[in-house]
């Protein structure tokens, strides 16, 4: 699979940039994901391989399409693959030519992990990447010899360079990344209804972010703020459509 058969526009989400992405404790994953976004011109000595791991509403997937959206400002190409989108293909044509990229960006890990034809054509595109001095941004649920290798010098090179765990934003966090995405979509989030998002759903980021991907349709249909009796209301529709 070439750099043109993975278009930016299609892959990557428009909001998922670094100046979008709430670090909270995660400085310095943040700041050594930027760096390797850079060419090595421009970031000097800087590590050519992050790996990042974290459970679901960490923000892995947000910084590595940033990664790829920086690389691609600055002339570099680039490509991001969800490996769980692909698990099912044959490894080598999935993979094929990505070597040639300046800066590969791998994200689920943990999809092919114990299958034997992937851990050999990762252990061999990764050798690849590293001759050719091309940088790689890693992300997986859990670190490399967490994520069920069965190749040793598989889990090796996934920790050739830095390892970060990301840590989950806390209540304050998320209602501040709530209240980002909210303003990126031309709605405001008032404290009040984010507050009452937080007490009445779960705490999972995702969810939450899909959640008010809902709300902002409902919003604009019934041409309507954010209001905590109307975010109520909404809720309730949706539990009945759900079946909750």
């Amino acid at each position: 699979m070439t750099h043109q058969q993975l278009p930016l526009d299609l892959r990557l989400r428009d909001s998922s940039r670094f100046e979008t992405f709430h670090a909270g404790s995660n400085g310095l994953a943040v700041a050594a994901v930027q760096a390797v976004a850079r060419p090595l011109a421009e970031a000097g000595r800087a590590e050519r391989q992050v790996y990042l791991h974290g459970g679901a509403g960490s923000g892995k997937t947000h910084l590595l399409q940033a990664a790829c959206h920086e690389a691609f400002s600055r002339g570099q190409r680039c490509g991001y693959l969800p490996l769980a989108e692909f698990e099912a293909r044959d490894p080598a044509a999935v993979l094929e030519a990505l070597d040639q990229l300046d800066l590969l960006v791998l994200d689920d890990l943990q999809a092919v992990a114990g299958h034997p034809g992937w851990e050999r054509a990762l252990f061999g595109l990764i050798n690849r990447v590293r001759d050719r001095a091309g940088r790689l941004v890693l992300a997986a649920r859990a670190g490399p010899d967490g994520i069920g290798c069965r190749l040793p010098d598989l889990v090796s090179r996934l920790a050739w360079g830095p390892v970060f765990r990301l840590e989950q934003p806390d209540e304050a966090g998320i209602r501040t990344i709530l209240q980002q995405r909210a303003a990126q979509r031309g709605l405001t989030l008032g404290t009040a209804v984010a507050d009452y998002l937080l007490r009445h759903e779960s705490r999972d980021l995702d969810r939450l972010l899909r959640l008010l991907d809902r709300l902002d349709l409902a919003a604009l249909a019934e041409q309507r703020r954010l209001t905590v009796p109307f975010v109520r209301a909404q809720l309730r529709r949706l539990s009945i459509a759900d079946g909750d």
